[in-house]
């Protein structure tokens, strides 16, 4: 008899024995033996990843797929298989983006919307939109509830600040965030005028690769990495009716607004505070 859970399913500890068992015959065959048996292994990975960003592709065009997605990721069973095909990859931005994502049908429910803005030093920075704009009551409110659910889902959070309404949503002023020196950690990109709508532009410093995007006059900042394996996105394609970008290398497409990732669940480009001063465009990258 093997362990099972009240599912009927092994354990995923079993599961993960047999695996590593597994892999130790493997290891132990003859060179010849042991690459077919590690080329069985990718052909049968690349098959079922296939299948499964296939599945999730669908699932995120239900209005309901989302909420199933959180909830699938919630089995470990499905979380480590998720992970082993690199279809998720979890931060803290992407689950404070699905309490967000759990928090906004009450906040819908107020006539208002939520706009995560970035997640620093364990503080979330959110724009809220709607009703609760401009209304001190309600944003007051809706920010109590927000970080209420913030905290008992993630507790490293320590804080919810709310950042007035902009025109450009990447864009934060220094004197938002407490920056005495208004150039202090901040990189200069290029003049305003060389990011027109609909380009993408690299912007490489010593540290950091960073994606800048104008998409109908609105600018974003992200680092220049896919969720999925890490590669520059600069080489893809930016889609300026659907706001999307699609990376170059393995075709994973994200939301060019907010980075979020249209083909597998739970990830999300990193952004970057961006903001213009004497038409030229500043970032601000993550730890600087």
């Amino acid at each position: 008899m093997t362990t099972r859970d009240v599912d009927g399913i092994e354990t995923l500890e079993r599961l993960a024995s047999r695996i590593d068992q597994a892999a130790a015959v493997v290891d132990k065959l003859d060179h010849q033996a042991r690459d077919s048996a590690h080329e069985l292994q990718h052909a049968i990975e690349a098959f079922h990843k296939e299948a499964l960003t296939r599945m999730v592709r669908r699932l995120k065009d239900d209005p309901r797929g989302k909420e199933l997605l959180f909830e699938m990721v919630d089995d470990p069973l499905i979380y480590a298989l998720f992970v082993r095909h690199a279809i998720v990859r979890p931060n803290i931005v992407m689950r404070v983006s699905r309490v967000l994502d759990l928090a906004r049908p009450y906040i819908r429910s107020h006539g208002g919307d939520v706009e995560l803005v970035e997640v620093r030093n364990n503080v979330v920075y959110v724009r809220l939109h709607g009703s609760c704009n401009g209304c001190s009551l309600s944003a007051v409110t809706l920010r109590d509830e927000i970080e209420a659910a913030l905290r008992t889902n993630i507790p490293e959070i320590t804080g919810v600040q709310v950042v007035a309404a902009e025109a450009v949503p990447a864009l934060i002023m220094p004197e938002s965030i407490g920056v005495r020196n208004h150039l202090a950690g901040w990189v200069a990109g290029p003049p305003i005028g060389d990011v027109p709508p609909g380009v993408m532009y690299r912007l490489q410093t010593e540290r950091d690769d960073i994606l800048i995007i104008n998409l109908d006059g609105r600018l974003s900042a992200f680092r220049n990495a896919c969720a999925h394996q890490g590669l520059p996105l600069d080489g893809g394609i930016l889609d300026v009716e659907t706001g999307t970008i699609t990376c170059p290398w393995h075709g994973f497409c994200y939301d060019a607004r907010n980075g979020e990732c249209l083909t597998a669940p739970q990830a999300q480009l990193e952004p970057f505070p961006l903001r213009i001063e004497q038409k030229r465009i500043w970032v601000r990258p993550t730890g600087e």
